[in-house]
């Protein structure tokens, strides 16, 4: 699976509480559950089908090994701007390719906030701007997607608004350089897209390479990624 943010970078313990917020089909949250590590997940997004397909793929998998007691996952569907649960409810959350949808972003990490522990982690993802202002460039279509982004983020507004909340950024990286040029293909093209033999056949490229995970594009994505990742990835810490 396709993951943005780094397991080893939210240094889980067993028996956490994590939420993977706007989980959409669940890349994330799988990769929660079946880590080495047993902590309890939980997935929230606001699109219903989306959260059901999240869930059917617990049971496409063997059993995570090893087994504890402590392992466990919940979905559900909810607005990231008014989340359902209590004050200082989670150890870590994690919000990849999300803020960059919703209306108020502000609030979504008020709330984050508000239902983090003191000392939590907070990982946040998003379309790095250079790469996703080209897509933005190239097609009027792709702006205009229903659901889909409505802002492009920079590095240092994201940092800001973040750690106006509370937070202090530890971490930062980049991410799915290999992907930008397909999406920049993708707006070239966005009328033909779906018609497109070269989308479709760097799609595959894409697909082989995540499943197969050979050792020259996995090397070649990360020289990349510092230049030209998809996406850009921070890591925080509430204050306690």
């Amino acid at each position: 699976m396709m993951v943005t943010i780094r397991m080893e970078d939210l240094a889980l313990e067993e028996g956490m509480r994590v939420l993977d917020l706007g989980c959409g089909q669940g890349r994330h949250l799988h990769a929660l559950y079946w880590d080495e590590t047993p902590v309890e997940v939980v997935g929230l997004d606001l699109s219903l089908e989306d959260v059901k397909v999240a869930w059917d793929g617990f049971f496409e998998l063997p059993p995570p090994d090893p087994y504890s007691e402590r392992r466990s996952a919940v979905v559900t569907a909810g607005d990231a701007q008014r989340l359902p649960f209590p004050d200082n409810s989670f150890d870590r959350i994690i919000c990849s390719e999300v803020l960059e949808h919703v209306p108020d972003p502000d609030q979504v990490l008020s709330e984050i906030s508000r239902i983090l522990k003191p000392g939590g982690l907070f990982a946040a993802s998003v379309p790095r701007y250079w790469p996703e202002a080209i897509c933005w460039r190239l097609s009027e279509g792709y702006q205009n997607t229903p659901g889909g982004h409505v802002r492009i983020f920079r590095s240092e507004g994201l940092k800001s608004a973040v750690e106006a909340q509370g937070f202090k950024r530890f971490g930062r990286h980049w991410a799915h350089a290999l992907h930008s040029p397909y999406w920049w293909l993708q707006c070239a093209l966005w009328d033909k897209r779906e018609s497109s033999g070269l989308v479709r056949t760097y799609r595959k490229f894409l697909e082989w390479d995540l499943l197969q995970r050979p050792w020259l594009t996995r090397t070649l994505e990360a020289l990349l990624n510092p230049l030209m990742g998809k996406s850009v990835v921070m890591y925080f810490r509430k204050a306690s």
